[in-house]
């Protein structure tokens, strides 16, 4: 019977630890979009969301994860993650970003879209190259 108890504490140890819910590094030049297809390079642009169950979808940009949202269940994300434009290939909260569009800036789909992990980076970024601001629920709004 002890046995079995350890057994037991064992497995559910494994079945917890098993089921990581954590970002995953993007491996530019061999990764690719989940939506789009294409192989990730720009370390400024990339994105990724995490389910609960700790799956991981990587994306060549902002724009491909927000397009692929739309047939996606959102109440099984965990992460919305995209990279800190002013800091290449730092994952940040994207719910938490301040977004860009600036005709100056081109990202990998076209939509000219990067993410600021702070408003400031992104108002600093604005003067130099122009654009509109975004919070993530404007984003979305904006991209629909």
């Amino acid at each position: 019977m002890q046995t079995l108890k350890h057994y037991s504490i064992i497995a559910l140890l494994l079945l917890f630890f098993s089921c990581n819910v954590s970002p995953k590094q993007i491996n530019y030049g061999s990764d690719g979009c989940h939506f789009c297809k294409m192989t990730i390079v720009d370390k400024t642009h990339a994105a990724e969301i995490v389910t609960k169950k700790g799956k991981v979808y990587k994306f060549d940009a902002t724009e491909c994860m927000v397009d692929f949202l739309k047939d996606f269940d959102t109440s099984e994300v965990k992460l919305y993650l995209s990279n800190n434009y002013s800091e290449p290939e730092a994952l940040i909260d994207a719910t938490q970003a301040t977004f860009l569009i600036s005709e100056n800036i081109p990202s990998p789909m076209g939509a000219y879209l990067s993410a600021f992990k702070t408003k400031a980076d992104a108002i600093k970024t604005q003067s130099d190259k122009g654009g509109t601001l975004y919070t993530w629920e404007e984003l979305l709004a904006h991209l629909k």
